[in-house]
């Protein structure tokens, strides 16, 4: 954890700074076109401004381009999810059901087995030995 914390300002520290250092030489107004055609709209901004605003729209649109080309993968998370949910739920019923026609719990069907090997002390049912 603290050497995540280090590393990130060992990265963010120098970015930062040379942002800074980019804002103060770069205060003088450029003119922004944003009527291509005719030239009319111009609108009057610092230069960092320009420069900084292009950088946050291309992070934005990014991010969203990125985020809705992993639709697919989400929706089938969310499929598999609700399937793995279903799944379980039908072993819980399963077990349920089998442990109401043999009287036994879905649990003690298997450990004497598993309890009875001597081959295999590391799966012993220790809650049964208290």
């Amino acid at each position: 954890m603290l050497l995540r914390r280090i590393l990130t300002i060992l990265v963010v520290l120098p970015i930062s700074v040379g942002l800074v250092m980019l804002a103060v030489a770069n205060r003088h107004q450029v003119g922004l076109v944003v009527d291509p055609f005719s030239g009319d709209w111009t609108i009057e901004l610092p230069l960092f401004l320009v420069v900084f605003g292009a950088l946050i729209v291309g992070v934005v649109l990014g991010g969203v381009s990125v985020w809705l080309g992993q639709g697919r993968w989400r929706r089938a998370a969310r499929r598999n999810e609700r399937e793995a949910r279903r799944a379980k739920a039908q072993a819980e019923e399963l077990k349920t059901s089998l442990a109401a026609r043999t009287g036994t719990g879905p649990a003690r069907a298997a450990a004497p087995a598993l309890a009875s090997s001597p081959a295999t002390p590391a799966l012993v049912d220790r809650s049964r030995a208290a």
